[in-house]
Parts: structure tokens; C-alpha cells; sequence
């Protein structure tokens, strides 16, 4: 049984690099984005290498960098942690998913990035593919694709000089693509809509530096309250369809 979950078939790759491919292509754009601001701030590819096989949060990448060049290694620190903090319950979230995952679940919780988690978080990968194969693979092309990007944007960098004002945008345009997608795809709206409020009233309450954890503090903990209306508020526009 072990056996059949750790064979992957020419099947589930083609499978999982369908799905991965449009994320495959922005994250190496993002990623040389990523690698020629690093380029730009002292730091060569073989560190944007390092950093996208050691983070591999793009946010706090990109957030970091600029700190790290300044000389702030605490605040890059407690802001890194801050803005990654969402992974930790992304991971919870699929604990009953990877729990039979055996080795592999390790490598599935640390590489579980936004766009991997909205990938695979429903759980209806393509009909006759090996599921365990094609979570791999798929958070593995994600993140190999963004180390690529990395990579390829360090050495770009070195090699041109030129403004790089406003490259950092690029995860805030990624976020904002990946939200629209989800609000499109998604029959219940309640977590997007308290997302969006919470985080705007905490913004205007703490401040620009302080606002992130009371914002997912009460994200949090009104889904979990609300949880069982919004399963069966999903469910039900599901039955509609």
C-alpha cells in the first residue's frame, strides 16, 4: 500500500503540472522580480537561492529584504514571523489530509505556500491520479519554480542595471489576482468579506506596523465560531450548482 502512494506515474505528473503550470509561470516571474531586487540590495543569486529554498514565503522575501539591506535583522525577523504566521494554520488545516502522507508530509507542511494551499485545499485533484503523487508534485513544481525564478533574477541582475522601483508590488498584485480567483470560484463569501473588514478596521485602529495580528486574531477566531454556518452555507450553494 505504501508502495502504490510513492509511485508517481507520467499520469500525475502531467496532472499536476496542468494545475501548477499557470503558478509555475508567475511564480518565476515573481521569483526574478524577488532575485533582482536582492541583486539590487547587495545580495547575489546564490543568497535569493538560499532564501527561496529556506523561506519560500514570497511576502516575506520580498518585506525582508529591504529591511535586512538596512540593517534591521530583529524587525526583519518579528515581521517575517508575523507575515508567515498564516502558514502555521494552513498546515493545521490539512493535518487530517497529510496525515497518512507518511515522510512526505513533512516536506508538504513546509513548502505549503498560499498558492499551493488554494490549489490543493478542496481536495478534488483530477479523477484517476494518484493523490499522494500529485500533492507532491505539485507544491514541489510551485516552489521549484519560484527558487528558478530567484535564481534567474539574481544573475539578471547582476548582469543589467536599471531602476527597480515598485518590483516589490508584484506579491501585492499576486495576492489580489488570487482573492479575485477565489471570490469567482467560491459560493460563500463570508471569510473573504471578514477578511477584508477586519483587516481594514485593525488598520485604522493599531496602525500600519501593529495591525497584522489582531487582524488574524479575530479572523480566526470568528471562523472558528462561524465555522459550521459557513460549511453549510458552501454546501448548500454547492448543491445548487
Amino acid at each position: 500500500m505504501e508502495q502504490e502512494k510513492n509511485k508517481i506515474t507520467k499520469k500525475d505528473v502531467l496532472a499536476a503540472l496542468h494545475t501548477s503550470l499557470p503558478i509555475m509561470v508567475t511564480f518565476i516571474v515573481l521569483g526574478a522580480g524577488f532575485g533582482i531586487l536582492m541583486q539590487e540590495h547587495g545580495y547575489g543569486p546564490v543568497w535569493s537561492l538560499i532564501s527561496g529554498i529556506i523561506i519560500f514565503s514570497g511576502t516575506v522575501q520580498f518585506v525582508s529584504v529591504t529591511m535586512l539591506s538596512g540593517g534591521s535583522v530583529v524587525m526583519a525577523a518579528i515581521t517575517a514571523l508575523m507575515v508567515a504566521a498564516r502558514h502555521i494554520f494552513f498546515s493545521i488545516s490539512m493535518i487530517g489530509r497529510y496525515r497518512d502522507e507518511g515522510k512526505k508530509k513533512w516536506y508538504l507542511y513546509y513548502a505549503l505556500c498560499d498558492e499551493t494551499y488554494a490549489m490543493l485545499s478542496k481536495d478534488d485533484g483530477p479523477e484517476g491520479v494518484n493523490k499522494s503523487a500529485y500533492r507532491f508534485l505539485v507544491t514541489l513544481f510551485d516552489q521549484v519554480s519560484w527558487v528558478l525564478g530567484s535564481f534567474l533574477g539574481g544573475c539578471l541582475g547582476s548582469l543589467l542595471n536599471f531602476d527597480s522601483t515598485g518590483i516589490d508590488f508584484a506579491m501585492t498584485a499576486l495576492f489580489t489576482t488570487v482573492f479575485i480567483q477565489q471570490w469567482i470560484d467560491s459560493k460563500c463569501h463570508i471569510p473573504a468579506v471578514l477578511g477584508l473588514t477586519a483587516t481594514f478596521l485593525c488598520r485604522l485602529i493599531f496602525g500600519r506596523d501593529l495591525f497584522l495580528i489582531p487582524a488574524m486574531i479575530i479572523i480566526i477566531a470568528v471562523l472558528t465560531v462561524t465555522r459550521k454556518k459557513i460549511e453549510e452555507t458552501g454546501g448548500a450553494a454547492d448543491d445548487n450548482i
